[in-house]
């Protein structure tokens, strides 16, 4: 079944007259047009992209099986005499992207349309990938590694985290990649133990951890990389941290498997990290789904019951953060397969020293 008669189908089940899709990932998910205005209603007997005058012709080029209609000028008022002139009164929309004000300009100007909010339903079907979006994301990750192997020969002493971040999204792009996925992190020393620590001006200095983590979209999809590589030679505390969280990410690859919950999953990494005496310090889940956003379901956390299917993409990044002095996160890409999973990276996790 397509992803339109996918939709098709829960609106059927959901007894409504429509389904809209608002959000711009999902549009592209279900469309596959690109572009940053757009809603996708599927109705009973027509479906439709309804855009405005500036991506007429890109809509044409890149949706198919869609009726496009331009809605150009005072658009939800237009959009709502387009709802009546289709009969339409109860219909499913993206209540996690549509903002209050535009509901309540939605609901004044036609009270009697009932809507019902299916974010959840909607966002399901992107959790298990086909055979393309795998193949798709191989790539994005491919890009992310080769720009990986290029800024380990980069990095030096007395670099700003930032100018290693602006090197790191140049080589990206000219390698393939779209555009990062998220503000790239790259800690240095102490800030290294920021589990989000977005390059900053600090210098970097011999004996630092340097956490790198990375992505870039390809052909609208994401990968998500961490690497902590060591400039100049490491003392013992930074081999044995390292290590330990290595061991806990290699753990998960040969564990984990369809059937678990994500918080079976998670806990994987936490026995070994907590077994280590460090538990205390790897206060984020394991990690989350991958595809056209970098961060969506599942979850793999303390507190995730999601149950991991084959055809999942799922994040393997455990840490260690230690205040005041630094810290470690390894981070992969897995597919979840019918038996366990396997690795979409290929890029050394050996301890890197720079």
């Amino acid at each position: 079944m397509d992803r339109i008669s996918k939709l098709n189908q829960l609106r059927k089940d959901k007894d409504l007259e429509a389904i809209m899709i608002t959000s711009k990932k999902n549009r592209f998910y279900f469309s596959g047009f690109t572009g940053t205005a757009g809603k996708i209603l599927i109705t009973e007997t027509n479906n439709y992209f309804i855009t405005d005058f500036r991506y007429i012709d890109q809509a044409n080029d890149q949706t198919e099986g869609l009726e496009i209609i331009e809605i150009s000028k005072n658009k939800n008022k237009n959009l709502i005499k387009f709802f009546n002139d289709k009969g339409l009164t109860s219909i499913g929309f993206e209540d996690g992207d549509l903002s209050y004000k535009e509901y309540q300009e939605l609901k004044n100007f036609d009270t009697e349309i009932e809507y019902s909010p299916l974010s959840d339903e909607i966002n399901e079907f992107r959790k298990v990938k086909d055979d393309r979006e795998i193949e798709i994301i191989k790539e994005a990750i491919k890009i992310t590694e080769k720009a990986f192997d290029k800024i380990i020969t980069y990095i030096e002493p007395g670099m700003k985290e930032r100018e290693v971040a602006a090197e790191l999204e140049y080589y990206l792009r000219k390698l393939g990649g779209e555009g990062p996925s998220f503000d790239f992190i790259v800690a240095s020393g102490k800030r290294s133990a920021l589990p989000h620590g977005v390059a900053s001006d600090k210098i970097i200095e011999t004996g630092d951890f340097v956490t790198l983590d990375f992505g870039t979209y390809y052909r609208g999809y994401c990968s998500d990389m961490t690497r902590t590589i060591v400039v100049g030679e490491p003392d013992d505390r930074q081999v044995e941290i390292y290590n330990t969280v290595l061991k806990a990410h290699l753990e998960v690859i040969e564990k984990i498997k369809p059937g678990m919950t994500g918080q079976e999953a998670d806990q994987i990494a936490r026995d070994i990290i907590e077994k280590a005496g460090y538990g205390d310090n790897f206060g984020h889940g394991l990690g989350h789904g991958l595809g056209i956003e970098v961060h969506e379901a599942p979850r793999l956390s303390t507190t995730s019951e999601e149950v991991l299917k084959p055809g999942m993409i799922v994040t393997d990044e455990p840490g260690i953060y230690i205040q005041d002095w630094g810290g470690v996160r390894i981070e992969d890409d897995l597919v979840i397969t019918e038996d366990g999973c396997k690795s979409l990276n290929n890029s050394n996790k050996k301890l890197i020293i720079v």
